[in-house]
């Protein structure tokens, strides 16, 4: 058998390995199957917009810093008003905040943000209660979240609901830009420095409107974003983020979604563009060590796992798994990639040159990895699994620089805060990931069984009713202080 084919089939049986070790959905991996559209087809975006979003990054990094940059009489405007049998909404938009502070970074389509307020009827207690929810991956307009989350939460406790539309989604979804697929990563970014912004917008009209309690939610996408505007919010707020973790990074790096990423594109401007090595790589301030847990569980929980390939019951091809940054692990055994100290992100400090460890300790983990040898090396295979390895710790240093919630300030009040996650995302990898219960002291973490699509489409009642629970929480805190 020609060596390659060897060496793909060997990788393959290894990534199944690794999916094995994460304990993730089969569902989640099929699904990701179906969806042929790729992300980031434009690369990582302009270095300059890279450099600005980095900097307001460090201002919304810090509540005390930023907590005045939305005025409380901020200009929030209603233009349509609709009575419905079961509630009343209101339909309302302003100017994105972020135009103001970071000026041509968003589109111009994205500049205006739209909201649709749904109401009760009529209030069933003295408080008037209102939920902030941020769209997921996908969540176009307003319809899902409307029928899934909002109608419902009127039905089983009168609690409104204001869903706002994401930058880049929906009425604010640039012209050239295909489906849900953002073209750069600096459009993740910004999308989510916008959000922080418009939701401290939002919070401070509701107050002025007279409700009270006020609370923030989100799925997948939507409950990071939600969870990364609350550390900027300065009072005790409720915050349940569903379906999401502590950072972006592993979605895009380990979960099923990388596959959906144009590596070849980043993978290319990284090689040719020097900018991205020399200085902005100088702008990463995270310094975490969740790379390193990664290395060293996998090393820890390999040969036992590999032991256990026989009994799993599903094949590379089912999986689809074709190349993916986990890909790029592997093919670091077979091109005996060390670390060279080039470059900071490869043997740098501690925060962005923590994959070289995990490339490292992968390489080196057990006999149950021989397999992977390599006998036939070229200078290109060497070259292009350095380059891809240089890329994949790219993509995760910026990523946690801008995502990861150790980044950002901690909540007023952590207690209030009721985390929904999947046993077995495979979306939301949380292997070698800082949990956010370290992050954020005294939070608690609701593990449902199934994966991320299973609990999306089968699990809306639970997150309804963290989001009542973490409600009621505050109300037993706060009442009669406020």
């Amino acid at each position: 058998m020609h060596f390659d084919t060897v060496r793909n089939l060997e990788t393959r049986v290894a990534l199944d390995a690794l999916l094995l070790l994460m304990g993730v959905s089969r569902l989640d991996v099929l699904y990701r199957k179906l969806l042929l559209t790729k992300m980031f087809i434009q690369g990582w975006g302009k270095p300059d917009d890279l450099k600005r979003i980095f900097e307001f990054r460090k201002l919304i990094g810090d509540r005390e810093k930023c907590k005045n940059l939305v005025p409380k009489d901020y200009p929030v405007f209603i233009d349509k008003v609709e009575e419905q049998a079961d509630c009343k909404i209101l339909n309302g938009y302003f100017i994105s905040p972020l135009e103001h502070f970071v000026p041509g970074i968003m589109p111009k389509e994205s500049v205006k943000a739209r909201f649709q307020f749904i109401l009760p009827k009529e209030w069933k207690t003295k408080y008037k209660p209102v939920c902030i929810h941020l769209a997921g991956t996908g969540d176009h307009f307003f319809w899902r979240r409307r029928t899934l989350m909002a109608r419902p939460m009127i039905k089983e406790t009168s609690m409104a609901s204001l869903l706002l539309e994401n930058p880049y989604y929906g009425y604010r979804k640039p012209k050239d830009q295909l489906r849900s697929s953002l073209k750069n990563v600096s459009d993740l970014f910004v999308m989510g420095g916008a959000l922080v912004l418009e939701s401290a917008a939002l919070l401070h009209w509701l107050e002025r409107e007279g409700y009270w309690p006020l609370g923030m939610t989100g799925i997948s996408m939507g409950g990071h974003m939600a969870s990364l505007a609350v550390t900027n919010w300065p009072k005790p707020i409720p915050l349940v983020p569903c379906l999401s973790w502590s950072t972006a990074s592993s979605v895009f790096t380990t979960g099923v979604l990388s596959k959906a990423v144009n590596w070849r594109e980043l993978e290319k401007q990284y090689a040719t563009h020097t900018v991205y090595e020399e200085e902005i790589t100088r702008m990463l301030e995270y310094c975490g060590t969740d790379s390193f847990k990664m290395g060293q569980d996998f090393v820890k929980n390999a040969p036992s796992s590999l032991d256990n390939l026989r009994d799993l019951d599903i094949t590379s091809d089912i999986l689809g798994l074709q190349e993916t940054p986990a890909e790029v692990l592997l093919e670091a055994h077979h091109t005996g990639v060390r670390n060279s100290g080039k470059g900071r992100l490869t043997g740098g400090r501690e925060g962005t040159g923590c994959l070289d460890q995990t490339l490292s300790a992968v390489s080196s983990s057990s006999a149950h990895m021989d397999m992977l040898s390599a006998k036939t090396i070229t200078k290109e295979d060497r070259r292009r699994c350095s380059l891809q390895r240089e890329s994949l710790c790219f993509m995760k240093g910026v990523m946690d620089e801008c995502t990861h919630i150790a980044n950002f300030s901690v909540p007023v009040d952590p207690s209030l805060i009721i985390v929904v996650q999947a046993k077995e995302d495979a979306y939301i990898p949380r292997t070698g990931v800082r949990s956010l219960q370290e992050i954020w002291p005294g939070c608690e973490v609701r593990y449902l069984n199934g994966g991320h699509i299973s609990a999306y489409l089968f699990k809306q009642g639970l997150f309804r009713q963290a989001i009542y629970d973490a409600f009621d929480r505050f109300l037993q805190k706060y009442s009669l202080s406020s």
